[in-house]
């Protein structure tokens, strides 16, 4: 199958502005701003971490942590399973991920609602029950690859591949309709339309997204989402908008607050990353959602090339070969066709 290139430009996009928000933000993850300001001043290019990160100990600069691996190990598994998910791999597979993690002497683990529910199917708990408390950002931080692999319409056809892949760690209205939002700006961005154009068909499918799963967390997403980017666009100093929106893992938070980053960035994912970066708590997640949304918007070759070079540098990233594979899916497999043919 042949892919047309502009699409596999803004796939690529998304996955290479994912991976450089989120080694941007690697050294300041858990970090307060005034810490941040303490141990790094400003962040403005890729640093390494200081010595004994509670997180990121042992990484070196422009190295990715969670949230660009798990959303690899996600697009591995989609493609692996042909679009589908197979709940029980897909559990043994952050297993795996979590205990080469180990292995290499890192701290970055699996987050607390994805080891309690993989641990919960494993031992024989039903897929749709394992992820009932899970209102965190991981499945919005790994869903880019479904964005990539998933058409925006219909609508509702495009929130349960987002529940497929979400509800094993993360089966609540919070946690769906923020991977939801997040997923469909990338998929509407694959499709050519800029970040201002992708956010009405974002918000739909965040209030789709807030009808599936156990009704936990935060009610209402897409207000959320709205009031981040009405706040983005006041005027707010990044400090004040981080203090009023919030940055903690909470989807409801975090998650929106990637939304306003890219605003306030104008749409360029290093600027997204530099402002994540800065903006202290969950930064490398921040930044990885902004850079996946934003990436996927203005495409790999609108991204600055001194951003990108010390990313592929740092770490084993096959982003052309997922970016393809994804794509493929996308097309729904048709023999001998053209994704995104004109």
């Amino acid at each position: 199958m042949t892919v047309h290139s502009g699409y596999l430009d803004r796939a690529c996009g998304a996955l290479v502005g994912m991976a450089i928000g989120d080694a941007l933000g690697m050294p300041t993850q858990t970090l307060s701003r005034a810490e941040i300001v303490r141990q790094y001043g400003q962040i403005s290019d890729y640093i390494p971490p200081f010595p004994d990160h509670p997180v990121s100990h042992g990484l070196k600069a422009a190295q990715i942590t969670d949230d660009t691996e798990q959303a690899l190990l996600l697009a591995e598994r989609l493609i692996a399973d042909s679009g589908e998910i197979d709940e029980t791999l897909w559990a043994k597979d952050l297993l795996d991920w979590e205990a080469d993690v180990r292995t290499r002497g890192l701290r970055d683990l699996l987050g607390p609602s994805s080891k309690v529910a993989i641990e919960a199917i494993l031992a024989g708990v039903p897929a749709d029950e394992t992820g009932r408390n899970g209102t965190t950002n991981g499945a919005a931080m790994r869903i880019a690859p479904v964005g990539i692999a998933a058409r925006p319409e219909p609508i509702s056809h495009f929130v349960d591949r987002i529940e497929m892949t979400s509800r094993m760690t993360h089966n609540t209205g919070e946690a769906i309709a923020a991977g939801s939002a997040v997923a469909m700006v990338i998929s509407c961005g694959i499709d050519g339309m800029n970040f201002d154009a992708c956010i009405a068909s974002a918000l739909s499918a965040a209030r789709e997204g807030q009808s599936r799963g156990f009704s936990v967390g935060n009610p209402d997403m897409a207000a959320c989402i709205e009031r981040a980017l009405d706040l983005a666009s006041s005027g707010l100093s990044e400090q004040v908008l981080a203090e009023q929106i919030g940055t903690s893992v909470a989807s409801h938070e975090s998650v929106a607050l990637a939304f306003a980053v890219v605003q306030l960035a104008d749409y360029d994912p290093w600027e997204a990353a530099l402002i994540a970066a800065n903006i202290g708590d969950d930064t490398d997640t921040i930044g990885a959602i902004a850079g996946a949304m934003a990436g996927a918007c203005i495409g790999y070759s609108g991204i600055d090339t001194k951003a990108i070079g010390p990313v592929l540098e740092a770490n084993n990233l096959p982003i052309e070969d997922i970016a393809h594979e994804l794509l493929i899916l996308r097309a729904g497999h048709a023999d001998n066709a053209t994704v995104g043919a004109a």
